[in-house]
């Protein structure tokens, strides 16, 4: 397909730019441990499980045990990029506005989707999380979101920290159940910002899946992502950050002038970035999965 850029046919400043949220898991980023990749693609982190306590005997003093140590090997495996010229007088004849705005709309309307689907996925596919599968609907939605908090409590992972990320429509099913009595209030918000002390989150069923393919991009018009055969649509996932490792070795955006473009008379705009994220071994509960049975 052949590259088209429209010209702009009066002079204003004006960008109908694609309706797309940003990162929704980037809030998780730095509340993850720091771990230092570099000079390699692995990582080893020291997992323990220590034993209980015993009774002290006066006699024999302190009952013996043991602590079991293991290493847990994590290993980057994601690394993506894409490059696109936009021509000198496709720039031109647009104002400044190819250039000065599609770069910032290919991270916000194609990478940041991505990584967002890609972790959900990465998440939902690892193994013994705990998690159900159901088709819901609004008379069910209040009742699967408080067992999984429940499930969560039992297995005392923290409450403070918690956030619930949900698809639209199970939002949409939510903020239907939820009553609200009017005074001398002139508006209604019906929005549901935090539910059970969890800051609540919607994410597009678009990057809701719990597992998806990435397009190896070969052609000038294919990219991205898309839902893997036979995966299921999220429902939604409570997630505590402690429980994550979300990485990026490397992330560059390289943009080179007409000058500097040796290939043709255009702005060369290059992307990379290689990152993966990570299901703490022994953290495996502070993850809850709620997806579709269909």
């Amino acid at each position: 397909m052949a590259q088209s850029i429209a010209l702009a046919s009066k002079f204003q400043p004006i960008l109908d730019e694609v309706y797309k949220a940003a990162s929704l898991t980037a809030r998780m980023d730095a509340q993850t441990k720091p771990v230092n990749f570099a000079g390699a693609n692995v990582v080893n982190v020291f997992k323990t499980n220590p034993i209980g306590l015993g009774t002290y005997s006066r006699v024999t003093g302190y009952p013996s045990g043991q602590v079991v140590g293991a290493w847990e090997t994590l290993t980057l495996a994601i690394e993506r990029g894409r490059g696109f010229v936009i021509d000198r007088m496709d720039d031109e004849e647009t104002l400044g506005m190819a250039f000065g705005t599609l770069a910032s709309e290919f991270i916000r309307t194609e990478v940041a989707p991505e990584i967002d689907a890609y972790r959900f996925a990465k998440y939902a596919s690892t193994g013994s999380i705990n998690g159900t599968a159901a088709d819901l609907t609004a008379n069910d939605i209040v009742a699967a979101l408080d067992a999984a908090k429940l499930e969560l409590d039992k297995d005392e992972v923290p409450s403070e920290g918690r956030i619930l990320y949900i698809s639209d429509t199970c939002l949409n099913y939510l903020e239907g159940k939820v009553s609200r009595f009017l005074g001398n209030d002139n508006a209604v918000d019906k929005r549901v910002m935090r539910y059970s002390g969890m800051d609540v989150v919607m994410v597009p069923q678009t990057r809701f899946y719990s597992a998806v393919t990435l397009d190896a991009g070969a052609a000038v018009d294919a990219g991205g992502y898309a839902k893997t055969g036979g995966a299921k649509d999220i429902n939604f996932m409570i997630i505590h950050p402690s429980a994550v490792l979300q990485v990026t070795k490397h992330a560059a955006l390289k943009v080179f002038t007409p000058e500097e473009n040796q290939t043709s008379d255009g702005w060369l705009v290059q992307y990379r970035i290689y990152h993966d994220a990570f299901v703490y071994a022994n953290k495996l509960n502070g993850i809850y999965l709620h997806k579709t049975a269909s």
